[in-house]
């Protein structure tokens, strides 16, 4: 990994002044209103994200993170604040932003290949037949996946349905990856390989990425920061930076001395989320 990626804040535009963050979020509020009630999600939340970061993004049950995913790709309007990506307000979906889910069942179309699931934004962007081969090909070799484009989706494993998915992403070619919790529905061992595809694909593609847990452990395993929320209405707790040198490894980083520490930190502005939702 190279010295900006590792260390993000070192990263400087022609002037020598620090380069504009990727994405920007600025006093982001979104409230859902109806005739019955009135539900403010995120309350005032602020953070800027720069080329190459690995951000994970933790926070308690109901704490507002799938809105802030919807907002920042441009499926949700905020009701007040702004989100701009590569300099530019998000009114619609991102052209530099591709999107993976959880439920990665839903996002894939059974009736379809495996390559013809990769290749679908590909065809929308209206790419060239030859040129799109050539691109889910790479992509389907970068997840380890490269045997399987004529297989369709429900022949393969949970694991091997999500690596399809995040192949879709990536030969999307897209400067921003958000992930939203998307290793929640399989086995520990499927995950501990997907969480270390994951550190190679970032490293490899250049790719600044947007990762949304539940787990405390993977965020600080992933993570170049690792932002805490509270409990909706959202705010930002913690802004986490995760010291730990790479290359990162399921067997070693995870009984590191600093990872502990990390992972505590993380873990207590959790519960002091929870405890103030409790308390009021």
């Amino acid at each position: 990994m190279s010295a900006v990626m590792n260390n993000p804040q070192l990263e400087v535009g022609s002037s020598g002044a620090p380069a504009a963050p990727v994405v920007s979020v600025q006093h982001l509020n979104k409230v859902y209103e109806s005739k019955e009630r009135r539900v403010e999600a995120i309350g005032d939340l602020s953070f800027e994200v720069r080329h190459g970061d690995f951000t994970c993004i933790v926070g308690p049950s109901g704490a507002g993170k799938t809105t802030l995913l919807k907002c920042l790709s441009g499926l949700l309007a905020p009701t007040r604040g702004t989100i701009r990506v590569n300099g530019h307000d998000v009114t619609s979906p991102p052209e530099e932003m591709a999107i993976v889910f959880q439920e990665y069942g839903r996002s894939l179309f059974p009736w379809k290949t495996v390559r013809e699931n990769v290749e679908l934004p590909l065809r929308e962007r209206k790419v060239p037949k030859d040129q799109r081969r050539r691109m889910v090909d790479a992509a389907l070799e970068a997840v380890a996946l490269a045997g399987v484009g004529d297989s369709y989706p429900w022949q393969l494993s949970g694991g091997m349905q999500q690596r399809v998915a995040i192949a879709r992403a990536v030969a999307y070619q897209p400067k921003v990856m958000v992930l939203d919790e998307p290793f929640a529905a399989v086995d520990a061992q499927t995950r501990a390989d997907l969480e270390d595809l994951m550190l190679r694909l970032w490293s490899e593609l250049d790719l600044t990425v947007i990762f949304v847990t539940h787990d405390i452990d993977e965020a600080v395993y992933l993570g170049q920061r690792v932002l805490v929320l509270s409990s909706s209405p959202t705010r930002v707790l913690d802004d986490v930076p995760i010291d730990i040198a790479g290359p990162r490894t399921q067997a070693l980083t995870r009984v590191e001395p600093g990872f502990a520490e990390l992972r505590t930190r993380v873990y207590q502005g959790i519960q002091a989320a929870k405890a103030k939702k409790v308390a009021a």
